[in-house]
């Protein structure tokens, strides 16, 4: 007796498409904007577009990449796994100290490492479409609340998505331009360019769509999926909330408690939270399994 497996590609496509958005966006406004306006960068035109989307491309690109490919892999040939394992390999030198540094988001030659991983990653999914097809997976037991939380997700990120977009809105419900102090240097309260939580909401984005197909992927390979992106869920949420906390409540000084850093993995407080609310997402996804056939 085995769980039903759907093959289809389409939660994968679309967060493909997700991401292509994302690095077209972040190409047109570095390209067109100055550095100065820009966050920890120092080449301006098109290179300077192309570089920063290079290092999206290792952060958070292609830790959602290490998912797709779980996901991909599941309806390959076996012999499709010593290039999933490659791919997986590549995109996880991203974890690696110093690739990515955010003090300097100007691409250097180790991107093109994890990058690669990413590219082996769509043409898996490219692949598994062709044997799969491209349809959704059936209506999902908590697809409801899927919907409710992409749609938080998508209000929370309105200045990020301005931003990413190279415009600032005016004030009111959010503050954008308005002076703020960040790492004791005085910058916008939401500066141009690409935030660390639109990142996270693009992650939550994306374990909510995948989610979706992890949940019909059987035995030890399921396991592992649905438990990455629990961990990838929690990651993003983390990390756009408490973005969003930084610069539209503690800027605002409507609240006097900061939320600490959570993108590098730490001993402290903040991942412990991450880590719960990985471990309540995993054990919601393994309710939503369909019934054994």
């Amino acid at each position: 007796m085995t769980l039903r497996r759907d093959p289809g590609q389409g939660e994968a496509l679309v967060t493909w498409g997700l991401w292509a958005a994302v690095l077209l966006g972040i190409v047109v406004t570095y390209a067109r904007l100055e550095p100065a306006e820009l966050y920890h960068v120092s080449r301006d035109g098109l290179a300077g577009g192309l570089s920063r989307a290079l290092v999206e491309l290792n952060f958070p690109i292609a830790l959602a990449a290490i998912a797709l490919v779980l996901v991909a892999v599941a309806v390959l040939p076996r012999r499709a796994w010593w290039l999933a394992g490659s791919a997986i390999a590549l995109c996880a030198v991203t974890a690696w100290p110093g690739v990515v540094d955010q003090d300097d988001l100007d691409a250097r030659w180790i991107n093109a490492v994890p990058a690669l991983g990413v590219a082996l990653a769509l043409g898996l999914t490219i692949a598994a479409t062709r044997r799969a097809g491209h349809g959704l997976a059936p209506w999902r037991r908590f697809d409801a609340a899927r919907l409710a939380l992409a749609g938080v997700a998508l209000f929370v990120s309105i200045p990020w998505i301005a931003a990413l977009l190279g415009f600032y809105l005016p004030e009111g419900l959010f503050i954008m331009e308005r002076p703020g102090v960040e790492d004791g240097v005085t910058i916008a309260a939401v500066h141009l360019g690409e935030h660390h939580g639109f990142m996270g909401t693009v992650l939550v984005w994306t374990a909510l769509l995948l989610s979706r197909s992890a949940v019909g992927i059987v035995g030890r390979l399921g396991t592992a999926a649905r438990l990455y992106l629990s961990l990838a869920f929690a990651y993003g949420a983390v990390n756009m909330t408490q973005d969003a906390w930084n610069e539209q409540l503690w800027k605002r000084d409507v609240v006097d408690v900061h939320i600490p850093s959570a993108l590098l993995p730490r001993l402290e407080p903040i991942w412990l939270v991450t880590l719960g609310l990985a471990g309540i997402a995993a054990l919601l996804l393994r309710a939503e399994r369909p019934a054994r056939v």
